[in-house]
């Protein structure tokens, strides 16, 4: 007598968690003008992704933190000025990909943003496009530990 024992495998999605320096050599910036924060802390559980950006413009230290859920369902955190900004997080068929879209308004312009986050040889890289009436733009981030 032969048993069949069914079992299902569920993909476990890649963990980014931790805090992340910016290896601006190894990234494509633009050479103007550039998003890239000089570190990120993630934290990320169950179903919370959490983006903690730490940037400098104009000699001041800027903190931005997200929160996404990674059901795929709509979250809302705090833009610039009072704005919202409304993302939508969601994980590529194999769990090694997370993609974040994000749209918010500055000055009655509609913006969007796409990252997508994957480990590159134990590096975070991040691919940021930006897409409104200004212009469009992409850059590539290359994280370390």
């Amino acid at each position: 007598m032969l048993l069949f024992v069914a079992c299902s495998l569920q993909l476990l999605a890649v963990d980014f968690s931790g805090t992340w320096k910016l290896n601006r050599s190894a990234s494509q910036l633009n050479a103007q003008f550039t998003m890239a924060p000089n570190e990120v802390i993630i934290s990320q559980k169950e179903n919370e992704f959490v983006i903690e950006r730490h940037s400098s413009f104009q000699d001041r230290q800027i903190t931005i933190k997200d929160t996404f859920t990674l059901d795929g369902k709509e979250c809302i955190n705090k833009g610039f000025m009072n704005s919202e900004k409304k993302s939508v997080a969601t994980w590529s068929a194999d769990k090694n990909v997370l993609k974040v879209v994000t749209k918010f308004s500055i000055q009655d312009q509609e913006m969007t943003i796409t990252e997508t986050y994957q480990m590159d040889g134990g590096k975070l890289k991040v691919e940021s496009a930006g897409s409104s009436s200004f212009g469009d733009g992409k850059e590539v981030y290359l994280f370390e530990k």
